[in-house]
């Protein structure tokens, strides 16, 4: 191949004309090192706000990386990107474990390029300190795994693993690095139970693996309907939501809900889901003690509202506790027998601190509190995630579970996968491990066959630091066939970075 193109100026003979290359280099140098010096002023401000709630002092670098990052994507870098890979420079896209080292680099790189002189080149170490610290955190919140798949493998037990400790034994055996206990559900005596069932598993594997039990968090729930749930709803027909049964209007189903907050949320135009998006209905009407909804959304065989199924208002600022008396009896528990508190419905960073006091109430003098599992499932949460890591973080470990469920219905299911994929690069930028979670290989762990679709949800979620199985029958079939797909999925992609591994798909023979 014969490259014709001009070779750009020599920027050392400073009366030579400058080409092409070395005014753009001069042009992105000026640009890049403004834009350094608002990523410094802002960052600084955050920073400000953020230093006293960081009492860790290791997580600092981490926080600090954290307020650089969300202060370079205040800025929109797409016209720079071009401009820079014409240059044969990086475009910025894979810098969110070492933001400022990045950036420093390439205005080094652009420096050179256009006659500038001085402007140093950050220390290589700043570009794998990042990463290699979120490996550690990692390995400490989900297991060091078994020199398998980079991501690991979370098991949500069923009621069954207090007494069948070969369930566990197995899964185990097959790859399962961590477990998930659902305070919902069971007691502490069978909580227990699976404790000794996993210990037992770790003395007989040499393994270590951490245990994170789930505060069941507040119940948005329909608790009565005054057909019993039999009457099946078509786009365009009515319900009520009433405070009682008897306060609804007459001739109409009624039904409801577990919390206040939910019926006071009620305002005409407010949209509710019920029974994860099934039926989508709308507020037309509210007078005392009940509201008018129309549905708005439904099967097309109708959708049935019934007790015990799951409500959510999207765009609604529910401000309730996180912590139910619920789960301030489970913590006594939790906080002696855990490895990671899962925090459900966390919204602020008055939650975070409700929790950690909590936590230390409970807790025997001088001993080890467990990690924090923020799982972000509202607006809310998804909002304050920045200020959710520094309090939990700048005090103990701390990981984020995306809440896929919850979180698709309250901000849609059409955002779901941007949101999800900004949540996995914020918390990059923070050093924080992830769990990437609902309904992963649900099909394969419920009936024993996963989707193409499943699949391939499967192979994006090897971006995470870790994945979460929902119980089922055929379990730890499913956790065999996802340590296959994340192993694989390992050879080509580090997080968002490509590794350029050698493919075998054509490979030319003889």
């Amino acid at each position: 191949m014969n490259d014709q193109s001009p070779l750009p100026t020599d920027p050392a003979d400073p009366q030579a004309e400058p080409g092409p290359q070395q005014a753009l280099a001069r042009a992105l140098y000026a640009d890049l090192t403004a834009l350094r010096a608002d990523l410094i002023r802002q960052a600084g401000e955050r920073m400000a706000a953020w230093g006293p709630a960081i009492r860790a002092m290791d997580f600092l670098p981490s926080v600090e990386n954290m307020a650089d990052w969300l202060a370079l994507r205040q800025a929109d870098l797409t016209a720079l990107q071009g401009p820079l890979a014409g240059l044969g420079l990086s475009t910025l896209g894979r810098l969110d474990g070492h933001v400022r080292a990045s950036l420093d680099a390439v205005i080094a790189t652009l420096a050179v390029l256009g006659g500038e002189a001085g402007v140093p080149y950050p220390d290589p170490r700043a570009f794998t300190e990042g990463s290699d610290l979120l490996a550690q955190r990692r390995d400490a919140m989900f297991g060091a795994g078994t020199g398998g798949p980079l991501t690991r493998i979370m098991v949500t037990l069923p009621s069954e693993a207090a007494e069948d400790a070969g369930l566990i034994g197995a899964l185990v055996r097959e790859g399962a690095d961590c477990f998930r206990i659902n305070c919902a559900h069971d007691d502490p005596e069978a909580w227990g139970a699976m404790i000794a069932n996993i210990r037992r598993a770790e003395a007989e594997t040499g393994r270590r693996v951490p245990v994170s039990m789930d505060l069941g968090g507040p119940k948005f729930r329909v608790t009565e309907v005054s057909d019993s749930g039999k009457h099946r709803f078509a786009p365009g027909d009515h319900f009520a939501i009433a405070a009682r049964l008897k306060d609804g209007p007459v001739a109409m189903v009624c039904a409801t809900l577990s919390h206040g907050a939910l019926l006071a949320a009620l305002v005409p135009g407010a949209e509710v889901s019920v029974d994860d998006g099934k039926v989508w209905a709308r507020v037309v009407k509210v007078k005392a003690g009940h509201a008018v909804l129309e549905v708005t959304r439904a099967p097309a065989k109708g959708g049935r509202i019934k007790p015990g199924k799951g409500v959510n208002l999207p765009g609604a600022d529910l401000r309730v506790e996180a912590l139910t008396p619920d789960d301030l009896s489970a913590l006594d528990f939790v906080v002696k027998h855990a490895d990671i508190v899962a925090f459900s419905f966390v919204q602020t960073v008055e939650d975070v601190r409700a929790l950690i006091v909590e936590m230390h109430a409970r807790a025997e003098p001088g001993a080890k509190l467990p990690a924090v599992l923020l799982k972000i499932e509202t607006p809310l949460g998804l909002h304050a995630l920045p200020d959710l890591i520094v309090e939990a973080g700048g005090l103990l470990p701390v990981g984020v579970m995306i809440a896929r469920g919850d979180l698709a219905v309250e901000i849609g299911f059409d955002r779901l996968s941007e949101i999800q994929e900004e949540i996995l690069w914020l918390c990059e930028a923070a050093q924080v491990p992830v769990v990437w979670a609902t309904q992963v290989l649900e099909g394969m762990v419920k009936d024993g066959q996963a989707s193409r679709a499943e699949v391939t949800d499967a192979a994006m979620s090897q971006r995470a630091e870790c994945v979460m199985l929902n119980k089922g029958p055929h379990v730890v079939a499913a956790v065999t066939f996802l340590r296959g797909i994340l192993a694989r999925m390992d050879r080509h992609h580090d997080k968002k970075s490509p590794r350029l591994a050698p493919l075998r798909v054509w490979r030319r023979e003889g």
